[in-house]
């Protein structure tokens, strides 16, 4: 008998693909949160280069308050912020304007064509012919942040951003491979290989004693 073990993928290719339509960077982000865009961007293991919410380590936020205290070093898994072009439109549409531009919301990049997107598994990967590849960390949050942005462009619809962007602000994620990335590029998507968590199985007294310990 091999000794050989039999390669088990702990992520299946799916079949389905999307496209970059917008990339941006956030080069001060004391300064503005609105990003420039930009037709095609490097990303490195620190994340996009020129972008201000880059490198491997970054101060810990509100986020994180129930783990960490604020602005403990902690490993940047917010390297790169995803938004969907068909859930923007979305919003825009909630929110009664024309549209909500990528750059208000400082994004870094924008695809199309993966429905149901600020809802992908964590640790899903997107992945492009030339193998650059990001893994998405979890499902990004609306903040007020971008209602400054949007008042300035959209005046009047800043307020009712946070509302209209709930279950629609994209994902964070990080580079997990080096390589180029364009507007115009595939990306396929990879999904965990294994079955959504069974949280009705997890016992009361579990609960309790979690509860109990922390």
């Amino acid at each position: 008998m091999s000794a050989t073990v039999a390669a088990m993928p702990a992520l299946r290719k799916s079949n389905l693909v999307a496209r970059i339509v917008w990339l941006g960077t956030v080069s001060d982000r004391g300064a503005s949160l609105h990003s420039t865009p930009a037709r095609e961007l490097d990303a490195t293991f620190a994340g996009l280069v020129g972008e201000a919410h880059g490198g491997a380590v970054r101060p810990s936020c509100s986020r994180v308050l129930a783990l960490h205290p604020r602005a403990t070093p902690i490993r940047n898994v917010r390297q790169i912020t995803i938004l969907s072009a068909e859930e923007l439109r979305e919003i825009a549409r909630r929110m009664g304007i024309g549209e909500v531009a990528p750059g208000w919301l400082g994004a870094q990049m924008v695809v199309e064509g993966l429905p149901d997107f600020s809802h992908l598994p964590p640790s899903s990967r997107l992945q492009t012919l030339a193998g650059t590849t990001l893994v998405v960390d979890m499902q990004n949050r609306p903040c007020h942040l971008p209602v400054e942005v949007i008042e300035r462009e959209a005046p009047g619809s800043g307020a009712r951003f946070g509302a209209a962007a709930r279950g629609r602000r994209g994902v964070c994620g990080w580079v997990e491979r080096e390589g180029p990335l364009h507007v115009g590029d595939a990306l396929r998507l990879f999904l965990p290989d294994q079955r959504a968590w069974r949280v009705g199985e997890a016992r009361a007294d579990d609960a309790v004693r979690v509860d109990a310990a922390s």
